[in-house]
């Protein structure tokens, strides 16, 4: 287990019940594009790639870098720096260091970030947020690989991988000219997009579940779990916050808890983030159903493979021109039901007919609410 505590940390810790999460010890990952990303950082980690992370408030991004300095091999240490936190008077010296005498209040010569991370990982974290002249001062530090402190003509060799990260999209930045072009280009050599919680649902529950394991021992809580109404609510809700909201959610849950039972009112779930879910969703879902019923022709018809499809697509492209919200979720659920109610609630039949594995299936089926009285093994 990592000893690394960052606010959004969520170390893996085994759980029967969800045989398809990724066992690794700082990240959770049971939805398929968490375990794409975790994939991708497992490929630059050994590298010297400059890594670019972006990602939504609260998505992970400096779990990720040090996910990466922990596995590149790096005996240096891991620098986290807010470049949106920092003084503008100050970011200079922050970064760079500065002499003695340098400016007023510098009585001492102080080492910059660049500097104490020698060796290892300095991670940026809201580069975006840098000003222009300090963007000139990060390029040419890129490109050198030496720092100049304030007050100082010596250079100082540096040897750190820099791991950016940004909430803003950098390429509009740079067409609005908030951002050089040419420091884009050196940051974003190895770019990695984390995907928003509400684009990967089928982590909500492990990682509810996981952070109620963290949080229950600072209240005292010999147990604690989440009722069915209460796993429904987070799935459903929108998550503008992502994983430090749903983190924040789970504490106050813990804390309104009766008797280490979390239930959804415990929550205080604003209403005006939720997905378009009960009854929206059921209306919104049986809207989708009868539309793509509708588009597939009877299975026992003498129409070819592809007419089929081409009807499938018809229906799919009359669900889009409905403006209806949450599509490919309704999409996703319905293949998955139907498919899991033509095999006749046998998941590894569900699993050979679709061409994934049962563990994926199991996932769906409990990202959609519909594993709750299938807890025993499904036939073979």
């Amino acid at each position: 287990m990592s000893n690394l505590q960052p606010a959004t940390l969520l170390p893996f810790r085994a759980n029967s019940e969800s045989p398809s999460i990724s066992k690794t010890k700082d990240l959770l990952c049971a939805d398929p594009r968490s375990q794409t990303v975790l994939k991708q950082l497992d490929r630059l980690a050994p590298t010297d790639a400059t890594v670019l992370i972006v990602g939504e408030t609260g998505t992970g991004k400096e779990v990720a870098a040090r996910y990466i300095h922990e596995r590149s091999g790096s005996r240096g240490p891991f620098v986290a720096v807010n470049c949106g936190a920092l003084s503008e008077s100050l970011v200079e010296a922050e970064l760079f260091g500065h002499e003695a005498g340098a400016f007023t209040g510098a009585q001492h010569a102080r080492a910059g970030w660049f500097e104490v991370a020698q060796g290892g990982t300095l991670f940026l974290d809201e580069i975006g947020d840098m000003p222009l002249y300090l963007q000139v001062r990060l390029l040419r530090v890129l490109q050198e690989r030496q720092v100049v402190r304030i007050g100082s003509r010596k250079p100082t060799p540096v040897d750190v991988r820099l791991i950016a990260a940004t909430n803003i999209d950098l390429e509009q930045a740079v067409q609005s000219r908030q951002f050089r072009r040419d420091l884009y280009y050196r940051l974003s050599v190895a770019p990695v997009e984390l995907p928003p919680l509400r684009e990967r649902r089928a982590d909500i529950l492990p990682l509810a579940r996981n952070l109620i394991e963290r949080h229950r021992f600072k209240l005292g809580l010999t147990l604690a779990t989440l009722t069915p109404a209460a796993e429904e609510a987070l799935l459903t809700h929108h998550w503008p916050g992502n994983i430090r909201e749903l983190e924040n959610v789970i504490h106050l849950g813990l804390i309104m808890s009766t008797a280490g039972r979390i239930d959804a009112a415990d929550l205080k779930l604003s209403r005006t983030d939720r997905l378009a879910a009960t009854p929206a969703a059921a209306t919104a879902a049986n809207a989708a159903t009868a539309t793509a019923s509708a588009a597939v022709p009877a299975l026992d018809t003498p129409q070819t493979h592809d007419t089929k499809l081409d009807m499938l697509g018809e229906g799919m492209r009359r669900l889009l021109h409905s403006d209806r919200d949450g599509v490919y979720q309704e999409v996703e659920r319905l293949l998955l039901t139907t498919a899991f109610e033509h095999c006749a609630g046998n998941q590894v039949r569900t699993a050979k007919r679709l061409g994934v594995s049962r563990n994926v299936v199991r996932a769906q089926l409990k990202r959609f609410g519909l594993i709750a009285d299938l807890e025993r093994p499904a036939p073979a």
